[in-house]
């Protein structure tokens, strides 16, 4: 139900559900993780929130509207976001309806390929208007 409610309704179905492993905090009884075949999906955050990781995006990927929890950013700054620097506003083609600020991202290059997740700054218009300042901070790429 939370990534449904995060990144659109039908995502879930795109997780293997029986095959899932969930991992329970001790201390408070709540979800703390989500691994799959031994690779983390994502973390949940006390606020309710999920911390993709690069390969849980890839695996929701598989639903054509999990797109519109994405970024997409020009080719010629792929190579430094991928090393995990920030995404700034002028580097941004296309931005996801779906994301606003303070909401996990998923940043692709111009052919769809995933090349970091991290956390919005911005909303879709600021991105599209701004010619300065960052829009994404990066959490996890695909080269660190």
């Amino acid at each position: 139900m939370t990534f449904d409610y995060l990144f659109g309704k039908g995502i879930s179905s795109s997780l293997p559900i029986n095959e899932l492993e969930l991992v329970i905090s001790r201390k408070t009884g709540r979800l703390k993780s989500i691994h799959y075949q031994n690779n983390l999906i994502s973390t949940f955050r006390t606020d309710g929130s999920v911390a993709l990781t690069i390969f849980g995006a890839n695996i929701l990927m598989k639903k054509k509207k999990f797109k519109s929890s994405c970024i997409i950013i020009d080719n010629e700054v792929k190579n430094f976001i991928g090393n995990g620097k920030s995404v700034f506003a002028k580097h941004v083609k296309k931005c996801g309806n779906n994301i606003k600020p303070g909401s996990e991202a998923v940043i692709t290059d111009e052919e769809g390929k995933i090349i970091a997740v991290g956390k919005s700054l911005l909303s879709p218009l600021m991105m599209s208007k701004f010619k300065s300042g960052v829009a994404v901070k990066v959490r996890e790429s695909v080269n660190k």
